[in-house]
């Protein structure tokens, strides 16, 4: 059964910021969809917890250079 994360996320300033976030988030083994936005400075990534966990999502975010609030 798949879950829906709501992730608050600073440093974006471009659509090409949110565009490399979601690339990051669904190159993620159980990651089904991840729709961000810069303008809101938010991610809904739909996830399946068996495979993928919440801290493991924010880690792919922060990891490339993004915090997560």
């Amino acid at each position: 059964m798949m879950e829906t994360l709501t992730l608050y996320i600073s440093g974006m300033v471009c659509g090409g910021c949110a565009s490399t976030i979601e690339k990051a988030l669904l190159a993620l083994d159980g990651v089904a969809e991840a729709e961000v936005s810069h303008v809101e400075g938010r991610a809904e990534v739909s996830y399946d917890p068996a495979k993928v966990q919440p801290a493991a999502i924010k880690a792919a975010i922060e990891v490339i250079g993004y915090a997560v609030r």
